[in-house]
């Protein structure tokens, strides 16, 4: 074959975009509405009376059943089609949207959540499934950089939305807008997405699902009710994680029996996939976690509406979308011990500015460090699973994408419950406000009492304080946002020591072993 060919034959053609477009609008649904809820919090909060602690379930409930499904969908996906199961997942989210914008209580919403997340947990892994048949292994990187533009639109778009509806409109819309978008979704799904031929090729793992999927979400619910209760010593925390721990510590000890087991442990025995694994699973707990108090400082601190806390967000974005295309064409072409650890300094260097804020740190500058976070972000996590995936054979693929995503999830949990707690701890520790109390009986802090007022002005006619008094609050509130962006930090700088083992030579790829031997079975890839 001359260059000139295969130089085509790598190009994703116009059948394979065509597909490519259902995946990208199922992709953009269930990551905006990650983003979209996260500058929400605030306003939930205000409507349903209700702590930060009961509101960040919203995110939380979406997240646990989003982890839940993620060990079936590549058995069910060869059990029932794909193209079917796409368009289930895509009327679960859309359904699930509809009843979330009607929600009366906090309760309500939680719950309708997790329906919400039932749908959108498959969308990204079945999407992943479709693409790969349709493009072929050999593309896999340049897949990864057009499976990327959710991923950017995300974080640039979901905050800057989010705020926009509740603003202009109410919180309802952050969820009616999907209506629309699922429906369309739904109609190009069935035009577009090729015809089911489903065919069962491993028996499904039953004992393995009783304990795999109530243990993580047993043991995330507890590790996510700690920013509630701010001990590990409370029953809903180490009662949920105990028994969740068992069942998890038995499906470890019980998956390498099975043939087919629902998820592969086997496959760490691969250095690639365990240094990739270990490097993002530090990542994420550090850059995941503090990512969702990035919207909370400029809300709360600055006192930004939810529009203008989106648009500040957007840099970040804007950043991964200069560095993410051209990371997932040298992750086809070099291997990336040679470039991630230089995308992790860009991430550090960015970081670092956040260690240091305060009420009046300038948006030049915080937003310039955004922008170098995302330029480091765009060149990190799409390499890192590249390579990883490449060292596995075909059949491997789905089994060990499927194995990293949920250690994703896990690690997205634990970052988000560590930085909370620091959080909530650090702000705790304000000087109480004499003979002030919520209406809970807990004493008003100087910090709370000025986030209060940031947020809603006229809380200061309720409680006529001297002015110095808030400018105390909000030295502090910044002062805890920035010892939690130090742990953060922190975390960051111990993801080179993982990151200083990545592949620094070129590995041969096994993607295509398997397909002399019959039709390979396509990766599940979630962000």
């Amino acid at each position: 074959m001359t260059q000139q060919s295969t130089a085509a034959s790598d190009r994703l053609d116009g059948s394979v975009l065509k597909i490519a477009g259902v995946v990208v609008i199922g992709a953009i649904m269930s990551i905006l509405d990650v983003t979209v809820v996260s500058v929400a919090l605030p306003t939930f909060q205000r409507e349903f009376d209700a702590s930060y602690a009961e509101v960040a379930w919203t995110m939380t409930a979406y997240t646990l059943s989003l982890a839940t499904v993620i060990p079936l969908s590549g058995w069910a996906a060869d059990r029932f089609g794909t193209k079917r199961l796409y368009m289930i997942a895509l009327a679960l989210f859309t359904i699930g949207s509809g009843l979330c914008a009607n929600a009366d209580t906090i309760g309500q919403l939680i719950g309708y959540r997790v329906l919400q997340g039932l749908g959108g947990g498959m969308l990204m892994p079945l999407g992943m499934t479709i693409m790969t048949r349709a493009a072929g292994p050999h593309r896999i990187g340049r897949l990864m950089a057009v499976l990327g533009i959710p991923m950017l639109l995300g974080p640039i778009g979901g905050p800057i939305l989010g705020g926009w509806l509740i603003d202009v409109a109410s919180w309802h819309w952050i969820f009616l807008i999907n209506l629309p978008i699922g429906a369309v979704a739904l109609v190009y799904a069935a035009l577009a997405l090729p015809k089911d031929n489903p065919e069962p090729s491993e028996s499904f793992d039953f004992i393995g699902m009783l304990m795999l999927s109530p243990g993580l979400a047993l043991f995330l619910y507890g590790i996510s009710s700690l920013p509630e209760t701010g001990t590990f010593a409370d029953t809903k925390v180490w009662a949920p994680m105990l028994v969740g721990g068992a069942l998890l510590v038995a499906f470890v000890l019980y998956s390498f029996r099975p043939r087919h087991p629902l998820l592969d442990l086997r496959l760490f025995a691969n250095r690639n996939l365990t240094i990739a694994t270990v490097t993002m699973f530090v990542f994420i707990i550090a850059f995941m976690g503090a990512g969702l108090l990035f919207p909370s400082y400029f809300l709360q601190v600055r006192g930004e509406s939810t529009l203008t806390a989106g648009l500040l967000m957007a840099p970040q974005g804007l950043g991964a979308m200069v560095t993410m295309p051209v990371a997932g064409m040298l992750a086809d072409k070099m291997p990336v011990g040679r470039t991630v650890p230089f995308a992790l300094g860009l991430i550090a260097l960015g970081f670092f500015t956040f260690t240091q804020v305060d009420p009046e740190t300038s948006y030049v500058l915080l937003c310039g460090s955004l922008f170098v976070m995302g330029l480091g972000m765009g060149g990190t996590m799409m390499p890192i699973m590249t390579s990883a995936l490449k060292t596995l054979t075909a059949h491997e693929v789905a089994r060990g994408s499927t194995l990293v995503n949920i250690i994703q999830q896990i690690g997205g949990s634990v970052g988000a419950a560590i930085m909370s707690v620091i959080l909530t701890n650090e702000l705790n520790g304000s000087r109480p406000i004499p003979g002030a109390t919520d209406p809970s009986g807990e004493p008003i802090t100087e910090a709370g009492l000025a986030i209060a007022v940031q947020q809603q002005p006229e809380l200061a006619q309720q409680f006529p304080v001297e002015p110095s008094l808030i400018s105390r609050g909000l030295d502090y509130a910044a002062s805890s946002f920035a010892t939690t962006f130090w742990v953060a930090f922190a975390l960051v700088l111990v993801t080179f020591i993982p990151a200083a083992f990545l592949p620094r030579r070129r590995e041969p790829s096994h993607l295509l072993d398997d397909q002399q031997a019959g039709q390979a079975k396509a990766p599940v890839i979630i962000h």
